[in-house]
C-alpha cells in the first residue's frame, strides 16, 4: 500500500515537472533559428530605429538597442521627454535588471528579481530562450498549431529549470515561461509573451507581448524591422527599425548594472 501511494505521488510530481524536452518543441525551435541566421554564429547586435512609447502621454524619438549573447541587453530611448534606459543582465549567473526614467532626479531602480528571469534579450529572436534547446537547463513544449493575431501559427513554449531549492520556494516555471508563436510556413517568430508581475507581487500577472514583422537580411540574418511590446493588450512602444548591425564586438561594460 505504502508503495502504491509512493509511486502515485512520484508520477503525479512528474507529470507536473516534467524532465524532458518535447522533441517536437526542439526541432521547430532549431528549425526556426536555422531559418533566421542560415546558420551563422551571432554574439552580438546592435539596432537603432525610431520609436513611439505610449505610457499615458504619446511622445516620439529614438531608440537604440542592444544584446550580447542570449543573457545581456540594454534598451536606450531618447524620447520628446527625456532618455529611458533600461539593462538586462544574467552573465555571471544571476539575473539582474536595472531602469533609469527621464525626469529631474534622473530617478533610477533595480527590478525585482521575480521579473529578470524570461529573456534578457526579448527584442531579437534569435538570441532569445528559441535558441537554448540544447541546454538541459530549459525545458521545451509543443502546444500546438493555432492563430495568433490573424496568422497560423506554431505555438512553442520554453521555461527555466532551476536548483530544487529555489523552485520550492518559487513558481519558476510561471515566472520564467516565454510563449513563442511562430509562422507556419516560413517559422519566424511572430510574437513572444511573458508575464511581468508588480515589484512586491510575484503572484500577480500582466500579460506582455512582443510582436515582430517586416523580417529584413541583414548579413544573411533575419532581422524584425518593426518591433511591438505590449502591455496588458495595449501597444506602449512601437519600434521602426533604421539599422541594425552583427557581431561588432560589444564590451560587456555596455551592459554593467551599478
Amino acid at each position: 500500500m505504502r508503495l502504491a501511494v509512493f509511486l502515485f505521488f512520484a508520477c503525479l510530481a512528474s507529470a507536473q515537472n516534467p524532465s524532458a524536452s518535447d522533441p517536437q518543441a526542439l526541432s521547430l525551435a532549431a528549425q526556426s533559428i536555422a531559418g533566421m541566421t542560415g546558420g551563422s554564429s551571432i554574439t552580438d547586435l546592435r539596432i537603432t530605429g525610431n520609436a513611439t512609447s505610449i505610457a499615458g502621454d504619446i511622445e516620439t524619438g529614438t531608440v537604440t538597442l542592444l544584446a550580447k549573447g542570449t543573457s545581456e541587453s540594454r534598451m536606450v530611448l531618447s524620447l520628446s521627454g527625456g532618455t529611458r534606459t533600461e539593462t538586462r543582465n544574467a552573465s555571471a549567473g544571476v539575473s539582474q535588471g536595472k531602469w533609469v526614467n527621464p525626469n529631474p532626479n534622473g530617478s533610477s531602480g533595480r527590478y525585482a528579481w521575480h521579473n529578470t528571469l524570461t529573456d534578457a534579450v526579448w527584442f531579437f529572436p534569435v538570441l532569445s530562450s528559441l535558441a537554448l534547446s540544447a541546454n538541459s537547463a530549459s525545458l521545451f513544449s509543443y502546444v500546438g498549431q493555432e492563430s495568433r493575431n490573424g496568422i497560423s501559427a506554431q505555438h512553442l513554449r520554453v521555461y527555466q529549470l532551476q536548483p530544487s531549492s529555489i523552485a520550492a520556494a518559487v513558481p519558476m516555471s510561471n515566472l520564467s515561461m516565454m510563449d513563442f508563436y511562430l509562422d507556419s510556413t516560413s517559422l519566424l517568430p511572430l510574437a513572444i509573451a511573458f508575464k511581468i508581475h508588480p515589484d512586491n507581487d510575484m503572484n500577480t500577472d500582466i500579460p506582455t507581448e512582443i510582436r515582430f514583422a517586416d523580417y529584413r537580411a541583414v548579413s544573411g540574418v533575419q532581422v524584425p524591422f518593426h518591433i511591438q511590446r505590449l502591455i496588458n493588450g495595449g501597444v506602449s512602444l512601437d519600434v521602426v527599425v533604421t539599422s541594425a548591425t552583427l557581431n561588432s564586438g560589444l564590451p560587456d561594460t555596455q551592459f554593467s548594472i551599478q
